[in-house]
């Protein structure tokens, strides 16, 4: 029987629901529990996919092809759960599925309305089979709200999980509520007020939370917990502080040291549940907290104004400073400054080594370009993904092959298009197309797909494997007929799809560590299991740091 707990937030969006959410289901795990977390989302896109970065966040792809929500990453980093297409919900696709109904007759004749057909049909995604990995329901299902409460958007989730609260069973279902109690200087004091206000526009439709996560800066005085537990209707042990801490992989123990797990399972009735085995956590942050030294690598992007952006990618390298007990400062360098100043390409100087990250679109791409030639030739260590991959493609074609055309067909410029849009490739066992008038969200290049890599090169030595599994968002591929020219000058597709038609990976021999990949591997790391190439990048830029 898999119980339910319910996660929404408050006076503010921003407070770290995500983590929150992530960090009980962590402290569950450490417990010896099952759990799949899933985010409801209440904006009317359909996913994010066709959202800009500045606007969202990143896209987090799950293993099955879904665009997602940033929050599934820290679900997965935190549990290492793979995320699947079911869990993740928005508006969107909840009144589409409604209309297409509607359109059919389904509801013969009825009027269609918020409640009972959209809040039944939220029901009925929260419902579906929690399934972990043995394909067993799973112990607690952690279902976060988007937003706050109060959002117009939110209401029809908050109506379905109010519910839900009613119609599941005595000890199945409890609600979490995430608020904010700021330090206001003036006053010289903190203010329980907002969190006040917060719980009483949740309860005014209906949903009394069981327990209060109250974000805070400083430790939270005992007489405002019992103000706050007395004027919110909670258990003063049930008022618990969430303060800042010095890394995301600290939460679970900041949080089992008040309690969080402990109150969650008595809410449920459950007094008996064995102490957590929070061991690899306090290894983590010590690695995090104290590392032996530290590496510089510049970010060379286009959407560094919004570290959300690139959330997978900044966890990815930290993974990768764990896996080599080093810190890492990222340097965020934006592409267009290389268009714009001569001298701005003499930053990387100092870098021990340079990623150019996945993007879309013209703005930054000559930048990228750029970054990607002085790597090569200042035999700098060089990461490229996505976007970063044929961005290098490019500079080796333009700079090795001496054409200056060259160019992808995702930009207005006309030359010799070594970069295209896929039009065909194979999922599965279905072959899928696309042109250029078909529509933007959804028709990319989406999941996990394998791919086949050469022996004796620096990827089969770095994965230890031939063959790999790695997660794709992308719409356009180098071009295979360039391969035999640049293998000439030692750059190599070392890396490709298992029919050899798709370039996946390509790598330069004579230098200390080049790689590009296709595909997002920041998406599959972990802090306990950091990602291979991450891990060998930092190695190289390690080995740099001790020679510049």
């Amino acid at each position: 029987m898999t119980r339910y707990i319910f996660i929404t937030g408050g006076v503010v969006s921003s407070l770290g629901k995500g983590v929150a959410s992530a960090a009980l289901g962590a402290l569950l795990q450490a417990r010896g529990y099952t759990v799949r977390l899933r985010k409801l989302d209440p904006y009317l896109n359909v996913d994010p996919g066709t959202m800009s970065p500045y606007q969202h966040g990143e896209v987090f792809v799950t293993e099955d092809g879904a665009e997602t929500d940033l929050d599934l990453g820290h679900y997965e980093r935190f549990t290492g759960v793979n995320a699947r297409k079911t869990d993740n919900v928005t508006t969107g696709q909840i009144y589409s599925s409604i209309i297409e109904k509607e359109r059919r007759g389904d509801y013969l004749g009825a009027t269609v309305q918020v409640i009972p057909h959209v809040t039944d049909a939220i029901k009925e995604f929260v419902l579906s089979p929690a399934l972990g990995e043995d394909g067993k329901e799973v112990d607690f299902c952690l279902c976060e709200i988007g937003g706050t409460v109060g959002d117009i958007e939110g209401l029809p989730f908050f109506e379905a999980i109010r519910q839900l609260g009613n119609e599941l069973p005595r000890n199945q279902a409890i609600f979490v509520h995430l608020t904010l109690m700021p330090y206001i200087p003036a006053a010289g004091e903190m203010k329980t007020k907002p969190t006040q206000h917060s719980v009483k526009e949740l309860r005014s439709i209906g949903i009394q939370p069981d327990l209060l996560l109250v974000r805070a800066d400083r430790p939270i005085p005992e007489g405002e917990r019992k103000k706050i537990a007395q004027f919110c209707n909670v258990r003063s042990s049930a008022v618990i502080q969430a303060m800042d801490a010095r890394t995301i992989y600290e939460v679970p123990l900041a949080y089992h040291g008040e309690g969080f797990d402990r109150e969650v399972l008595e809410a449920f009735g459950i007094t008996d549940a064995p102490d957590p085995d929070l061991s690899r956590w306090r290894e983590i942050v010590s690695r995090v907290t104290a590392p032996d030294g530290e590496v510089t690598i510049a970010i060379v992007g286009k959407y560094t104004v919004l570290k959300d952006a690139y959330k997978s990618l900044i966890e990815a390298l930290v993974h990768g400073g764990i896996a080599n007990n080093v810190r890492v400062n990222i340097e965020w360098i934006d592409a267009g400054i290389f268009e714009r100043e001569d001298l701005a390409i003499s930053r990387l100087q100092s870098v021990h080594g340079v990623l150019v990250p996945g993007g879309f679109g013209e703005r930054g791409a000559e930048g990228k370009i750029k970054a990607a030639g002085y790597a090569r030739t200042s035999k700098i260590p060089y990461f490229g993904i996505c976007f970063g991959m044929q961005m290098a493609v490019i500079e080796t074609v333009r700079n090795l092959l001496g054409d200056a055309t060259a160019t992808s067909s995702e930009f207005p410029a006309q030359g010799q298009n070594v970069v295209g849009l896929m039009t065909e490739w194979v999922q599965g066992n279905q072959v899928q197309a696309r042109t250029e008038d078909s529509d933007l969200g959804g028709t990319m290049r989406l999941g996990a797909y394998e791919a086949s890599l050469a022996e004796g090169s620096k990827v089969h030595e770095i994965y230890g494997a031939k063959t790999i599994h790695e997660r794709h968002r992308h719409r356009y591929e180098v071009d295979m007929s360039i391969e035999g020219a640049l293998s000439d000058h030692g750059v190599k597709f070392s890396g490709k799809s298992p029919d050899g038609r798709l370039p996946e990976i390509m790598e330069i021999e004579d230098h200390p560590w080049f790689i590009a990949v296709q595909y997002h591997p920041e998406l599959k790391s972990r802090p306990f299991d950091p990602h291979p190439l991450f891990a060998s990048f930092i190695k190289a830029a390690l080995e740099r740091s001790r020679l510049i």
